[in-house]
């Protein structure tokens, strides 16, 4: 059992929950929720996810894959997202994309999050591995390009390093109102490799596009915010609060941010990302 605390600002009970479930908050309904429920090496639900192959981005090294190797059900009620090196020093790892899409609604407050934790092995030996929990707008599915399409990173982090990045990307690419490749970002420390719950939240009840927020939360502490004003163009706010996205789970090797991994970086479990639930809730 575990206590789970939105932060005051949000006006919402404590909520105790099991491992098994997406916790239920005072003045918010669960909408969707996916608790991975399944026997030890089965597959992700078909009907809630893709499961991504042939994506290659940003330098990354490795080959997403369907193989229970990479990706599986725990039996635990967790879904494990674990890179691989095979003897050739090929690395394969694992991401899927939710089915489920979901709009902000204006007038009120919406949450997107997941519990997560990683793998034991030493940071040390982590070079290379970029795990992440992240939102794409699903215009990309349409043909719109990145960063127009609109993108909200709840969770990375790289090289094993203990801190969360939390960040919009936006507009155009070089530059526009993001400041792209870099993105509005902000972070915060993660005190241990062990579970912990990441949450953006939209808050739409201010009268003005520009008064409207979306905020970055660790168990319930607020780490960074970025205002429609920040943004400063609706349009391309509308991209990020106003707009369909998806959900995002996968674990990344080598790219343009962590750089390669080297001779000291593990693979397997100690490097997983693991699952317990991914969830999408709305004010009541």
């Amino acid at each position: 059992m575990f206590i789970k605390l939105l932060a005051s600002a949000l006006a919402v009970a404590v909520s105790t929950v099991s491992a098994e479930s997406a916790p239920g908050y005072g003045g918010f309904r669960l909408v969707w929720a996916d608790t991975f429920d399944g026997g030890a090496g089965s597959p992700v639900n078909g009907n809630n996810w893709n499961v991504i192959t042939g994506l290659h981005v940003n330098n990354e090294w490795q080959d997403y894959t369907t193989s229970s190797q990479n990706l599986q059900l725990s039996g635990g009620a967790t879904v494990q997202i674990v890179p691989r090196r095979d003897s050739s020093g090929k690395w394969t790892s694992a991401r899927i994309e939710s089915k489920y899409t979901f709009t902000p609604p204006a007038g009120t407050q919406t949450i997107a999050e997941a519990r997560l934790r990683f793998g034991d092995n030493n940071p040390a030996n982590k070079q290379g591995i970029w795990p992440a929990f992240w939102l794409l707008g699903a215009s990309v599915r349409n043909g719109v390009s990145w960063p127009g399409c609109g993108e909200i990173d709840i969770m990375e982090t790289v090289n094993g390093q203990l801190t969360g990045h939390g960040t919009i990307h936006c507009d155009v690419y070089p530059g526009g109102a993001c400041n792209e490749p870099n993105g509005i970002g902000g972070t915060n420390s993660i005190p241990d490799q062990s579970w912990h719950t990441w949450r953006v939240v939209w808050d739409r009840r201010p009268g003005t596009w520009t008064s409207e927020t979306i905020t970055w939360y660790m168990d319930g502490r607020q780490f960074h915010q970025v205002s429609g004003s920040r943004v400063g163009n609706q349009g391309v706010w509308n991209s990020l609060a106003n707009s369909p996205v998806y959900f995002i789970l996968n674990v990344a090797v080598g790219g343009d941010w962590p750089g390669a991994p080297n001779s000291a970086t593990q693979d397997g479990y100690g490097s997983m990302m693991e699952t317990a639930y991914v969830a999408h809730y709305i004010a009541s």
